[in-house]
C-alpha cells in the first residue's frame, strides 16, 4: 500500500493536512539522528532498561564478595532512590503496581550500603514489604538472596540438588529440560544452596526486616515430598556422588563462560555464577573470576541517575534493526554505516557448538546471538532478522565470500532448529516439557522457550526472501503453525515485544512478504485489529498490562515503538488486500498514525518511548530498550514513503 500523501497535502484521519515533503523531512532528521547514534564500529547498542533489582542485586554482590566501593555505592544509592515510587515501592514497569519482592532486594541493598533505618526511603519501603505480606511474601529468588546474605535460613529454601548435573544430558529430566536462561540460573545455584553459601552481611539484621506472617511451604504437594525427599538425601554421608556432582556443575560453569567475561550474556547466571565459584574456592584474581567481574563493569551505565546495571545489553539486535531500518528510509546500499554494519554482523556470527545441540547432534552451527557475545545461544530471532537485514542491503545465499558463506551457515542452523509442531523457540528446539513448570523455583519468570508467533514469523520472512527449495519445507511447516496461532480476530500474540501489537506486526510483514492469497483474509483482521485499537489521536499503545489481564490487549498509553508497528502491520495489510478494503480504512488509519509520530517528534529527530515495550519475561520481567523509540519509526515511516516490492523468493 501506497499513502495517498500528496505533494501538496493528503489527509489523514484526525491528522490535518500531511504534506509528503513533511514526511520526509521528518524521516531525515530520523535517520540522520539515527546514523550519529553509529558506533565507530558499525554496531548500534542502545541501553537496556529493567528494573531496579537488577542494580540493587549488584550492590549486593559486590558486598558478598567483599568488593564494596564507597564511591560506586553512593551512586547505585542515588539510582535506586530515584526509582523509587510515591508509595515506597519499586516495579517491573512504570504501569505496573509496586513489586514486592523488587521492593525488599532495594531495601536489603540500601541497608547493606549503610543507609539508616530512620532514611525516610527505608521506611517507605519497609512499610510497603509489610503492607503486602512481609518477606515470607516474596519470590524464591528474592529470598535466596537474602540467604545468601545470612538473613534467611537456607533450610526454608526448596533444595535444588547437584546432583541434577548428572542426569544425561539428552534424558527427559536433565537440567536441559529447562529453557537456555533457566538452565544457566539453575546450575550455580545447585552448589549455593547445597554448600548453604553464606557471604555476612554487617547490616541488615534478619531482626530488622519485615518478616511477614508465617507460609506454609511453596509448591503443589506433589514436589513438597519430593522437595522433603531431597533435603534428607542432602543430609546422608554421600561424599562421593555429591562431591562428583559438584564437580560437574562446577566445571559446567567455567566451561559456559562467554569470550567476553559473561554467562549467556545475561545478569543472572553471571552473578550466580561467580558466587558459586567462590563458594567452591576460587580466588578473586582467579582468571575466570577477574574476567567475569570486570566484564559486569562494562554492562553498567553511570551518568546524572547515578549508576545502574543493566540485565542484558543487545548490540546485535540493535545494528540489524538500524541497519534494516536506514535502508527501508532510502540510504544507499553503499552508505559507509551500511558496509560497516554488514562487516560488523559478519564478525559476530557464532561458529562454535552451544547447548542447542544438545536437541539437534551434529547439526553445524551458525547464526547470530543477542549480545556482543553468547556463542553458547545463539537465538534464532536474531538471526532472522540478521538474515533480513543482509538482503535489504542487497546480500543473497549465493554470493562468494563472508556474508555469503555466514547467510548459508544461518540458514542450515536455522533450518534444524525448527520444532517438531513447525514454530520457533528463541534459543532452543522442542523446548516444551512442561513438568519443569511445576518445580518450587519456577515462580519467577518462564521456564520453557515454546515457539511463539514473533519468532516463528521473523523467520519465515527471512526464508522467504532468501529462497531456495531446501528452505521450502522448514518455511512451509512455520507458516502453518503461524496461521494456527491467531488469537481471536487478527490478534497474534507477542513472546518477546509488548505484545499483540508487536506479534502482528511480525506476523503481518512475514505474510505480506510470501504473498500467498490464503493469507490476504488474514491481513485483513490484522490490520482491522490495529485500526480498532488504534487511539483517536493517531497513536497505538498496548500496556504490559495485557500479559496479565486481557482487558488491557491493545489498550495502553500510545508510544512511538508501538505506533510505528502498528503502522507496519496496517501497511503489509494495505499492500496486500486494498482490493478487500474499498474504503480504504487502512490507508486512513495509516496516515493517521504517521501524524502522530510527526507530531511527537523529538527536536533531535528522535522519539523517546515512556513505556516499557519490550518483554523478557511475560508478568515477571520487562524492558525499555532505548532505540526502539527510534528504529522503528524509521522503519515504519522509510516503507510508508518508499514501500519495496515482494521479494522473489515470495509465492504469490
Amino acid at each position: 500500500m501506497t499513502l495517498e500523501l500528496e505533494p501538496e497535502r493528503a489527509e489523514g484521519v484526525g491528522s490535518g493536512s500531511l504534506p509528503r515533503a513533511e514526511v520526509q523531512r521528518a524521516l531525515d532528521r530520523a535517520v540522520t539522528e539515527l546514523l550519529q547514534r553509529q558506533n565507530p564500529d558499525g554496531s548500534w547498542s542502545g541501553e537496556l532498561e529493567s528494573n531496579a533489582s537488577i542494580t540493587a542485586e549488584y550492590l549486593l554482590l559486590q558486598r558478598y564478595l567483599g568488593r564494596a566501593d564507597p564511591v560506586r555505592e553512593a551512586a547505585v544509592v542515588r539510582y535506586l532512590r530515584g526509582q523509587q515510587r510515591d508509595d515506597g515501592s519499586y516495579g517491573i514497569a512504570p504501569e505496573v503496581e509496586g513489586d514486592i519482592s523488587i521492593t525488599a532486594e532495594v531495601l536489603v541493598a540500601l541497608r547493606a550500603a549503610g543507609v539508616a533505618t530512620n532514611d525516610p526511603g527505608v521506611q517507605l519501603a519497609w512499610r510497603f514489604v509489610e503492607a503486602h505480606g512481609g518477606l515470607r511474601a516474596t519470590r524464591l529468588f528474592t529470598r535466596m538472596w537474602l540467604a545468601l546474605g545470612g538473613l534467611w535460613p537456607w533450610h526454608e529454601i526448596p533444595a535444588i540438588p547437584p546432583e541434577w548435573m548428572l542426569v544425561p544430558a539428552g534424558q527427559l529430566g536433565s537440567i536441559y529440560d529447562l529453557a537456555s536462561w533457566a538452565r544457566a540460573t539453575t546450575v550455580p545455584l545447585t552448589i549455593l544452596r547445597s554448600l548453604r553459601t553464606v557471604f555476612p552481611l554487617e547490616s541488615p539484621t534478619r531482626d530488622e526486616l519485615p518478616l511477614g506472617p508465617h507460609r506454609p511451604g511453596a509448591g503443589a504437594p506433589t514436589w513438597k515430598v519430593v522437595d522433603r525427599a531431597l533435603r534428607t538425601y542432602g543430609r546422608l554421608p554421600q561424599v562421593g556422588v555429591r562431591q562428583r556432582a559438584m564437580a560437574r556443575a562446577e566445571r559446567w560453569i567455567v566451561e559456559h563462560q562467554e569470550a567476553d567475561g559473561s554467562w549467556a550474556g545475561i545478569q543472572p547466571p553471571w552473578v550466580y555464577g561467580l558466587m558459586a565459584l567462590r563458594a567452591r574456592g576460587y580466588d578473586l584474581e582467579h582468571p575466570v573470576m577477574k574476567k567475569g567481574l570486570e566484564a559486569l563493569e562494562s554492562f553498567g551505565i553511570e551518568d546524572e541517575q547515578g549508576f545502574r546495571l543493566q540485565a542484558c545489553i543487545s548490540p546485535v539486535w540493535d545494528t540489524a534493526l538500524a541497519l534494516w531500518a536506514l535502508l527501508d528510509a532510502g540510504i544507499p546500499k553503499e552508505h559507509q554505516a551500511v558496509v560497516k554494519a554488514v562487516d560488523w554482523l559478519v564478525a559476530r556470527e557464532v561458529t562454535k557448538i552451544g547447548d542447542w545441540a544438545v536437541r539437534r547432534p551434529g547439526a553445524p552451527p551458525g547464526g547470530w546471538p543477542f549480545e556482543f557475545y553468547n556463542d553458547q545461544y545463539p537465538d534464532t530471532d536474531d538471526t532472522a532478522v540478521v538474515l533480513s537485514a543482509f538482503t535489504v542491503a542487497g546480500h543473497d545465499r549465493h554470493e562468494q565470500g563472508a556474508v555469503g558463506d555466514a547467510i548459508r551457515r544461518a540458514l542450515a542452523w536455522l533450518v534444524v532448529m525448527q520444532g517438531g509442531d513447525g514454530g520457533y523457540g528463541a534459543f532452543d528446539a522442542d523446548n516444551d516439557r512442561s513438568w519443569v513448570e511445576h518445580l518450587p523455583i519456577a515462580d519467577f519468570g518462564e521456564m520453557l522457550d515454546r515457539p511463539s508467533p514473533d519468532v516463528t514469523a521473523h523467520v519465515i520472512e527471512a526464508f522467504t526472501r532468501l529462497g531456495g527449495a531446501d528452505l521450502e519445507p522448514a518455511r512451509r511447516r512455520a507458516l502453518a503453525w503461524v496461521r494456527r496461532s491467531e488469537e481471536g480476530a487478527g490478534a497474534y500474540y507477542g513472546r518477546w515485544g509488548v505484545n499483540y501489537v508487536y506479534g502482528g506486526a511480525a506476523v503481518a510483514t512475514a505474510f505480506a512478504t510470501t504473498g500467498e492469497r490464503q493469507d490476504r483474509e488474514r491481513l485483513l483482521r490484522i490490520g482491522e485489529w490495529v485500526r480498532l485499537n488504534q487511539h483517536a489521536s493517531g497513536g497505538f499503545g498496548e500496556s504490559v498490562l495485557s500479559y496479565h489481564d486481557h482487558a488491557h490487549i491493545g489498550r495502553g498509553e500510545p508510544t512511538p515503538s508501538q505506533t510505528a508497528w502498528a503502522l507496519l502491520s496496517l501497511l503489509a495489510a494495505g499492500e496486500s488486500v486494498s482490493d478487500l478494503d474499498p474504503e480504504g480504512s487502512l490507508a486512513s488509519a495509516a496516515e493517521s498514525a504517521v501524524s502522530w509520530l510527526l507530531r511527537n517528534q523529538e527536536e533531535g529527530g528522535g522519539w523517546t518511548d515512556q513505556q516499557f515495550t519490550g518483554t523478557g519475561f511475560p508478568r515477571a520481567f520487562y524492558l525499555r530498550y532505548h532505540l526502539y523509540a527510534t528504529i522503528f519509526p524509521v522503519m515504519a515511516l522509510g516503507r510508508a514513503l518508499h514501500p519495496r516490492p515482494t521479494p522473489e523468493g515470495g509465492s504469490r
